[in-house]
């Protein structure tokens, strides 16, 4: 399998398997008996925790996608709790648990693991601060299914600050390509109050950033052999084959941007689009 062929294939499955684990009530639950409130709390420093003990607006500058009001409330919401490193653990724990309860058994996630460590081994963590943290974070050696979940964890941070540099680099903000990509209504349910249309010709820009964002990674996947890309596009599949099929409705409003995210039982809208991008 070419390279880029591989990145198209495993974009999308690797987001939407994460956004499961962010919006499942079983991670929600995990939260709770953290101590996190019911909310943002625990999505918030939890995942943002490898980035240590922000400021709210630092942890605003690094995700992106999210409104600036959704990522303070959340983060300060949860920093009573426990520390940032600690919250981060929690987190990590919280991916691993998930994907023992949803990667299928019959999957050899031993083979996974191998390649996918292969691919995060080989990124270049500049300017890629949400990664860096992650790539960090411990990963259990006795735990083969969790650390397979905690890996596709990581690749999907990787591709979702590599879309973020990309939309920037591309003269957009993160609230126009989500704008472009939702529309007004649906950007207001990821914390962008009062978002404002785009113009029609920032659209291209758009599809330039997700074209970059394969660019960025593709230095990652050029790491395997064809027959290696095509094993990974393969188990990758078999690892998130648990995953619903997708809503024509919803389909229809999608575009290559704006990620589909919850977090501690919180979605952010009834119909949230889906993308391979963020």
């Amino acid at each position: 399998m070419e390279i880029f062929d591989c990145i198209a294939a495993v974009a999308r499955p690797i987001h939407d398997f994460g956004d499961e684990f962010m919006s499942d009530e079983a991670t929600a639950t995990i939260g709770l008996r953290a101590g996190f409130a019911p909310g943002r709390g625990f999505y918030c420093r939890g995942r943002f925790g490898v980035l240590g003990e922000a400021p709210a607006s630092v942890v605003q500058a690094v995700q992106g996608f999210l409104g600036p009001h959704l990522v303070t409330a959340g983060w300060v919401a949860g920093r009573p709790v426990m520390p940032a490193k600690e919250a981060a653990a929690c987190y990590a724990q919280a991916v691993r648990t998930w994907g023992r309860a949803n990667i299928p058994t019959d999957v050899d996630v031993e083979h996974f693991n191998h390649l996918a460590q292969q691919l995060i081994d080989a990124a270049d963590t500049d300017a890629l601060p949400l990664f860096a943290g992650w790539r960090a974070q411990p990963c259990p050696g006795n735990d083969p299914i969790g650390a397979a979940m905690q890996r596709i964890h990581v690749l999907r941070e990787h591709r979702g600050a590599c879309h973020l540099a990309a939309v920037r680099l591309c003269g957009l903000s993160a609230q126009a390509a989500m704008v472009i990509n939702l529309g007004v209504e649906q950007a207001t349910h990821y914390g962008w109050q009062e978002p404002h249309a785009v113009a029609a010709t920032q659209v291209p820009r758009r599809q330039r950033a997700e074209q970059l964002t394969d660019e960025m990674q593709a230095p990652l996947y050029a790491t395997l052999t064809d027959r290696q890309r095509t094993e990974l596009a393969q188990l990758i599949n078999a690892l998130t084959a648990s995953l619903p099929c997708p809503d024509s409705a919803v389909d229809a409003l999608t575009d290559d941007h704006g990620p589909r995210e919850g977090g501690s039982g919180w979605s952010p809208g009834p119909m949230c689009p889906v993308s391979k991008g963020s």
